[in-house]
């Protein structure tokens, strides 16, 4: 392993490459016809601000690490130390082995083993496919425990379309309601979307500050919640995320290397603190699987 990052792979279809990192099962890089569509970092630097990375069997925070089990209460290792909080899952540094590879696809698996304060054991794998304008991307699940495993996934792109200003592009979100949080940005409460938080009609993202999570996502007829940054020459990266994605988080920031801004559209099962207001989590039987589909798209 010579990067922080592991083994990098590198697929690539007609006018579209892609680069995914081994650690976290990662997507860092991708373009569409010599434009980045996801922003790349230093190859001598961790993943930035969780760039990419797979969020499994929980996305976002857990308040303190402690949730309710089915009556039993667990304890997380608590990885975001300055806000008290079990953050993004368990396997955010882990190196995955690859499964499947090819000159555009690309599967790669890891385990959740029994640890502090989550006593299942998970079978994860992730695939990554080329299409002609971007990348399409499968999730399975396998609960290998003998007892039913409460799961979630996230996972954690950062968006661009790079030749152009990050803040004159409009950003669209198909959310109606937000989670309001508290200072350690856990949800303390759901409104309706009003001001910078409606963006459903779109607004310049160099208007807008969000590390906000968006709920009653708007589908289109055939299912999917389309999640867009577009251009003012109307060139448009798409985010979909497929059934099951119920939740999605925005993050805008200025520390991305080498982006005057970025912006993270995370596509998400399950919001902030799911393990213990049950909400968006899947409870898998032993031997039960659970299969998730999202995907990034550019045309213009």
């Amino acid at each position: 392993m010579t990067s922080p990052t592991g083994i990098q792979h590198h697929l690539r279809r007609g006018d579209v490459t892609a680069q995914i990192a081994q650690v976290g099962a990662s997507l860092r890089h991708l373009t569409v016809s010599g434009v980045d569509i996801v922003p790349p970092y230093p190859e001598d630097q961790p993943a930035p601000m969780c760039s990419g990375v797979v969020l499994v069997p929980w996305p976002n925070r857990i308040r303190d690490g402690l949730w309710q089990d089915g009556g039993t209460e667990r304890a997380l290792a608590v990885t975001e130390p300055k806000l008290r909080n079990a953050s993004h899952g368990l396997l955010r540094f882990t190196a995955y082995e690859t499964a499947e590879a090819s000159d555009d696809r690309l599967a790669l698996r890891a385990t959740i083993v029994p640890q502090t304060g989550y006593p299942y054991l998970i079978e994860t794998s992730v695939t990554y496919a080329l299409t002609d304008a971007g990348i399409d991307v499968e999730h399975t699940l396998v609960n290998r425990s003998e007892a039913p495993a409460a799961v979630a996934l996230g996972t954690h792109p950062y968006l661009t379309i790079g030749d152009v200003d990050a803040r004159d592009l409009v950003l669209r979100v198909p959310a109606e309601t937000f989670f309001e949080t508290d200072d350690r940005m856990l949800p303390i409460g759901e409104s309706p979307v009003s001001g910078g938080t409606d963006l459903r009609e779109g607004q310049r993202l160099g208007d807008v500050e969000l590390d906000t999570g968006f709920a009653t996502l708007l589908r289109d007829a055939d299912g999917a919640v389309r999640t867009s940054l577009t251009a003012p020459d109307g060139r448009r990266a798409e985010l979909w995320q497929g059934e099951g994605f119920d939740y999605v988080q925005v993050y805008t920031s200025e520390r991305y290397p080498g982006q005057v801004l970025a912006v993270a559209i995370e596509p998400m099962t399950a919001p902030a603190e799911a393990f213990n207001s049950g909400r968006g989590v899947r409870r898998l039987a032993p031997g039960e699987s659970w299969t998730l589909r999202w995907g990034i798209h550019f045309s213009g």
